[in-house]
């Protein structure tokens, strides 16, 4: 027989670092200028750990802020996904590193590597595994250091990633259902557009690696732009169908704050209107996995979103992945 357990979102919460890295900051690095960065990306600034922060640290100062919205004991959490591509560590996981700061030792916790799509993967995982009846109350994070795998001699990709971490918390309810729908895609046939080649058992780090700079973020843009666009788009719509609802009846849109001209090619390309689409990109850049959720947090706070209002969430990453989610937010 088919459990119907639904989910109820408790909180959201976010982090990001002290540290403000402007594009004037990076003219001094580089060559490049604002003037390029803002014209090319909309992103005028970003957030960078400190050599102190761990990529663990960050999401443990989300967690604690949602688990203090939620009103819940760290004892309640029974399952913690964390979304990353910037591990503390290849191993164990961040979300192993995480329940120990936390002290949620009655959670099962372990990491998702779907890149700038990590955190919808992660709330899809959170709904199924609520709907399945093994776990009641689930924390997913996403976050990312991407600074400590971006190269700061490359122009291309350096102007573009910043620190952060978001995380939800969300519960199992026999009322509610505010996981409205997800949908989900992957395509492995790019996985060459957008990685870093080397770090594991293909390329394991040598010296030869770290001196050709293979450790580091790659990108071919052009290529993972056109892709991006018209998988992110059609997340959109795919999910609202799963939903059986429009776009007239989201109340904000969410997109990957990865590039203001991607940002608007999707809004364009779905039917959507630029009013009903949250930017925050020009102050983080892209943080992969914790863009949508930190976006979403900020947007609450803001008063963007109110009280039972409909938000779509939709991102686009390496591997190559993508994703959308509608959520109704009632805390």
């Amino acid at each position: 027989m088919e459990n119907k357990t639904g989910v109820k979102i408790l909180s959201t919460g976010s982090y990001v670092p002290k540290k403000v890295l402007t594009n004037f900051d990076l003219e001094k690095m580089v060559e490049t200028s604002d003037e390029w960065i803002s014209t090319r990306t909309g992103i005028k600034e970003r957030r960078i750990a400190d050599k102190s922060e761990t990529t663990s640290d960050l999401a443990y100062n989300a967690a604690t802020k949602a688990i203090e919205k939620a009103k819940i004991s760290v004892d309640d959490i029974d399952l913690i996904v964390v979304a990353t591509i910037s591990p503390d560590a290849p191993m164990p996981s961040t979300a192993c590193y995480l329940q120990k700061k936390l002290k949620a030792f009655n959670a099962v916790a372990f990491d998702i590597a779907a890149a700038c799509s990590g955190f919808i993967y992660g709330v899809t995982l959170a709904k199924a595994f609520i709907a399945s009846g093994l776990y009641k109350k689930v924390l997913v994070v996403g976050v990312e250091a991407l600074s400590r795998i971006t190269d700061w001699t490359d122009r291309n990709t350096c102007v573009l990633f910043g620190d952060g971490a978001g995380a939800m918390i969300f519960e199992a309810s026999e009322t509610e259902n505010d996981i409205v729908s997800t949908y989900l895609g992957t395509d492995g046939t790019h996985t060459e557009i957008l990685n870093i080649p080397a770090g594991g058992a293909t390329l394991p780090t040598t010296k030869e690696t770290v001196e050709q700079r293979l450790n580091f973020v790659k990108m071919l843009g052009k290529e993972v732009f056109k892709v991006a666009v018209s998988k992110m788009a059609l997340a959109v719509n795919k999910a609202q169908e799963l939903a059986g609802l429009t776009d007239k009846d989201i109340n904000l849109y969410i997109p990957h704050q990865a590039n203001l001209r991607i940002i608007e090619a999707v809004a364009k390309k779905a039917g959507v209107t630029k009013e009903n689409v949250y930017v925050n990109v020009h102050k983080y850049g892209n943080m992969s996995a914790a863009t949508t959720i930190v976006a979403l947090d900020e947007a609450i706070r803001e008063g963007r979103v109110k009280k039972g209002d409909l938000v779509e969430l939709v991102a686009f990453g390496a591997g190559l992945t993508w994703g959308a989610c509608i959520l109704k937010i009632n805390f």
